[in-house]
């Protein structure tokens, strides 16, 4: 089921829970209710606890976000780092070279495919990625240069390589949830009791109020869907791409 199907639906199903509890409440409700009769202490503590709620909500959606986009940063400088030991090889010997290329490739290969899918799922990389990229290294670092024009070379091609590495660390790091499960449970907490402050308010006398109050309930339902969907970098819909490597590498789809 795609992801934004589910939004829709956890919406929907939000907007018609608030919904039915105000009419059922409003049926139990006796002729010499008066609406106007609530404390201006609850007005206050419910404005405060919206506020509050806010706050927490905008910290959340920009701290996920920080971290998509600092993920983001990771997939372009490890793909980076591989274009540049790509060109910087051509210095080599053809034999060198292509071997040197041939890795890149292989390993770019296995990053945009199993590995992706696998930090999707699990959050982890594979021990083929790091086979195939300590084989890159080797590559660099076991050729003797054979002229100065090769050794001036050498020295970027390492600080490239190290890069590269660099950057699949952080990359790993970063592959996993990055909101803890305290901070969910005070999101979702916190998103209960400030729909649950609308019925102490009384909101319930007027179909524009009713209107309001479930409106008011789907934006909450679909920030903090938005915040899961933020949450792990690599994996659902708005997750970091692989299209550093797809632009880098074109043979690697």
């Amino acid at each position: 089921m795609s992801e934004w199907l589910v939004l829709v639906l956890a919406m929907v199903v939000v907007c018609g829970v608030v919904l039915t509890v105000t009419v059922l409440k409003q049926r139990r409700i006796g002729e010499d209710d008066d609406p106007t009769e609530t404390p201006d202490v609850i007005e206050y503590m419910t404005m405060m606890i919206g506020v509050v709620y806010a706050i927490v909500l905008g910290l959340a959606i920009a701290g996920v976000w920080e971290e998509r986009s600092a993920a983001q940063d990771h997939v372009h400088a490890e793909a980076q780092a591989l274009h540049e030991i790509s060109e910087r090889v051509r210095s080599y010997p053809p034999a060198v070279r292509d071997r040197v290329r041939a890795d890149v490739n292989a390993y770019v290969h296995q990053v945009v495919g199993a590995e992706w899918d696998t930090m999707a799922s699990d959050g982890t990389l594979t021990k083929r990625g790091t086979t195939l990229l300590a084989k890159v290294r080797h590559d660099v670092t076991d050729y003797e240069p054979a002229s100065d024009f090769e050794a001036q070379a050498y020295q970027p091609l390492l600080d490239q390589v190290m890069a590269a590495d660099d950057a699949r660390s952080a990359r790993a790091d970063a592959a996993g949830p990055t909101m803890p499960g305290t901070v969910w449970f005070g999101l979702v907490a916190g998103g209960v009791v400030t729909v649950g402050m609308l019925f102490v308010l009384q909101i319930r006398r007027t179909g524009r109020e009713v209107l309001l109050a479930g409106l008011f309930s789907a934006l909450i339902a679909f920030l903090l869907f938005l915040i899961w969907d933020l949450d792990t970098p690599y994996a659902r819909g708005l997750s970091a791409s692989t299209e550093p490597f797809m632009l880098l590498f074109p043979g690697a789809h």
